[in-house]
């Protein structure tokens, strides 16, 4: 999905050329019938999703007199198109709930509204929200878009029964550590990590931060630096693990995230790395219920045994999901109404233990924090970096991606084939650097 998502900034900044239709979702009255959202559809959780749509339309329309429709998107093209539409007739969805790494592509384009002083007032004020979550709302704190709704810190989640049979006291905080266990725990069926490689989200993750961590930020000062030795180091190790040292279930290739979750969940597997608390609930009822914990992810990039000078620890990216409003939108009062109560302790809770996705609430949050099991997301969520506030990010992220997407079908040939990573890390640098240069 970040594929499609790196286009969409071109897309939307085209579209805003041509002058919108004088007309937004529903009417001009003051109690429009009817409050559109576009969300990502959750395939992990889809039944629970279509009950939350009906419920948070019930309570809204109990408390303001209209209705919520929500409308997902089922893949990156249908996002794409939807957007494109909507902003070509100016109407369509209201709300847009865009992942955090988007949102500099979104404001970018200028097509949502920046939020007013007066407009955080209507929504609880920026003090309700944890101060981290709205570290990419927008480029500073006077030009902001985003208003946080999930947050989204990633761990990696282990089995301590295969641990501790294995002789095994923690997870390791080095990356070489990590494969060292999971070569230790790799047999009988079982593998030492998860990965989803076929994740459209989970790939470029790794990437990053192992070269943030080895101290490549991969964007500095307006240039690429995706052919960078410690990020050429990262995609030999993450790709590594299933073509050379056969700690990944081969199957692994076509996995996304839901099908990772499973192999841990049936006990298949010692580590998950770069999952969130959304795993907690299919986990919790799963084989590995009460035999698992999370940890931070190693924090020490490959080939080294602490942090190098100029590296950072970032345990995950500033993660979660922000909710933006249409300028075409006519219904920007019922909007933040909406956004004020999907933001508020109780419907946050609601939605935590239903999906597992934190809070972005400080005082549900700080409630949650005493809870054990959650003890390596917060600290996570403490240490997390954000990524760069740049339009051209998403198609940096492009970039990343595809790299590990043509990578893929040839690790069952059980070797990283380094020269044609070479020529695939050269493409990626040159699409990044011409997306930087474009959105200067």
């Amino acid at each position: 999905m970040n594929a499609t998502r790196a286009l969409l900034a071109a897309a939307l900044a085209a579209t805003l050329s041509v002058p919108l239709a004088a007309c937004g979702s529903g009417t001009s009255t003051d109690a429009p019938k009817t409050l559109n959202v576009l969300v990502g559809a959750n395939a992990i959780y889809p039944t629970e999703q279509q009950q939350w749509f009906a419920d948070v339309s019930t309570k809204f329309q109990r408390e303001t007199g209209a209705k919520v429709s929500f409308e997902t998107f089922a893949s990156p093209t249908d996002e794409l198109t939807k957007i494109q539409t909507s902003m070509l007739s100016g109407q369509g969805p209201d709300i847009y709930a865009l992942g955090t790494t988007f949102t500099p592509t979104a404001y970018s384009t200028g097509a949502f509204v920046d939020l007013t002083a007066d407009d955080w007032t209507k929504i609880g004020g920026r003090d309700r929200f944890l101060p981290a979550t709205l570290g990419i709302s927008g480029p500073d704190a006077d030009h902001e878009v985003g208003v946080p709704f999930t947050s989204r810190p990633f761990v990696m989640a282990y089995n301590k029964e295969m641990l501790a049979a294995a002789g095994i006291d923690q997870p390791a905080t080095t990356w070489d550590g990590l494969r060292q266990q999971a070569r230790q725990l790799t047999g009988n069926g079982r593998y030492g990590l998860a990965v989803a490689y076929a994740d459209g989200f989970d790939p470029w993750k790794f990437i990053w931060a192992m070269s943030v961590q080895a101290g490549n930020p991969l964007v500095e000062g307006g240039r690429a630096r995706l052919t960078d030795p410690a990020t050429v180091r990262a995609y030999q190790t993450y790709l590594g693990w299933l073509a050379t040292d056969k700690i990944v279930d081969p199957a692994a290739t076509g996995w996304k995230n839901a099908q990772a979750i499973a192999a841990f969940g049936q006990g298949k597997a010692a580590f998950l790395p770069m999952v969130s608390a959304t795993s907690k609930v299919t986990l919790d009822k799963s084989a590995v219920a009460g035999k698992y914990g999370y940890a931070i992810m190693p924090t020490v990039p490959p080939g080294a045994t602490s942090l190098p000078a100029g590296g950072i620890g970032a345990t995950s990216i500033l993660s979660g999901d922000n909710l933006v409003i249409a300028k075409y939108s006519r219904n920007r009062d019922l909007a933040l109404r909406l956004v004020n109560m999907l933001t508020s302790p109780e419907a946050q809770e609601t939605y935590y233990r239903t999906f597992g996705e934190l809070p972005t609430n400080a005082e549900l949050a700080k409630r949650l924090v005493a809870d054990p099991a959650l003890a390596a997301v917060v600290d996570s969520a403490s240490k997390a970096q954000g990524t760069p506030f740049h339009g051209a990010w998403s198609k940096v992220q492009l970039a990343l991606v595809n790299v590990v997407v043509q990578s893929v079908p040839n690790l069952a040939g059980g070797k990283v084939d380094d020269k044609a990573l070479a020529a695939l890390l050269a493409t990626a640098q040159s699409e990044a650097q011409a997306a930087l240069d474009k959105a200067k």
